[in-house]
């Protein structure tokens, strides 16, 4: 394992008091690589969030060029690269915050034909992606890969998470058997809740990564800024699950 250098020790070093994660913690970001998928209003703060926190390596995948539309919520996109490749905005603020950070950048969304390589680069996934086709396809190569996934989504002023740790916990389609009909590609939501949402995730995946406090495995975290509810369930594993109940671990 890479140590820290000294550098980062002074970069990193209001976290590295924390209580139970150290030098060693830091040491387990560092050698660490992260799959987002999608870096829209809700993965671009995840990504922006683990490059602060010093994770080694991310292997972001979002196509598309910047809109207009995009500047309320995706916080890697700058009106001065209206029209130009989001990936690379995406790729460009990040090395500003942390040049030390490895990027592996890829111009499209995640598909039946990339996601088997793509989710085999990383450690820990990261669903970011609106489309429930696209979650259920990081959901289905996460569990065949081994590999923890942390799944954000929000909707208007709500948003809900959940860590799924394969042959451990229930899984996505656990959670929803069918795709929601009602579900669309644009959707209603102010940037501030992508971003609550987003910071939880990338909570979630360091402590994943570094061994820090309780993940929410087996729960599903929602939460509604309207009135600020918080509310944590249980999320029960389905045995006849047609995707984590078929595979042996």
């Amino acid at each position: 394992m890479e140590k820290i250098t000294e550098k980062e020790k002074r970069v990193y070093e209001w976290q590295l008091d924390v209580p139970g994660f150290g030098e060693e913690g830091q040491e387990k970001l560092k050698n660490a690589s992260v799959l987002i998928s999608r870096c829209g209003g809700l993965g671009s703060v995840v990504a922006y969030e683990l490059a602060a926190a010093g994770v080694g390596k991310l292997i972001l995948a979002h196509g598309g060029n910047v809109k207009e539309s995009d500047l309320n919520r995706q916080l890697l996109m700058t009106d001065n690269w209206l029209g130009k490749a989001r990936i690379e905005s995406v790729e460009r603020r990040l090395k500003e915050l942390n040049p030390r950070l490895k990027i592996e950048a890829f111009n499209e969304n995640i598909n039946e034909d990339n996601v088997n390589l793509l989710v085999s680069k990383a450690d820990i996934i990261v669903d970011a992606a609106p489309l429930f086709k696209e979650r259920y396809l990081l959901n289905k190569e996460a569990v065949k890969q081994n590999k923890v996934l942390v799944d954000c989504a929000m909707y208007e002023l709500e948003a809900q998470i959940t860590t799924i740790v394969p042959g451990k916990t229930a899984c996505l389609t656990c959670l929803y058997p069918e795709n929601p009909q009602a579900w669309k590609r644009k959707f209603p939501v102010f940037g501030a809740v992508s971003g609550t949402v987003a910071c939880l995730g990338a909570m979630e995946v360091i402590k994943v990564l570094s061994g820090l406090g309780e993940i929410l495995a087996d729960k599903l975290l929602t939460m509604d800024l309207r009135d600020m509810s918080f509310v944590k369930l249980d999320i029960c594993k389905n045995a006849n699950c047609l995707i984590c109940g078929k595979i042996k671990f």
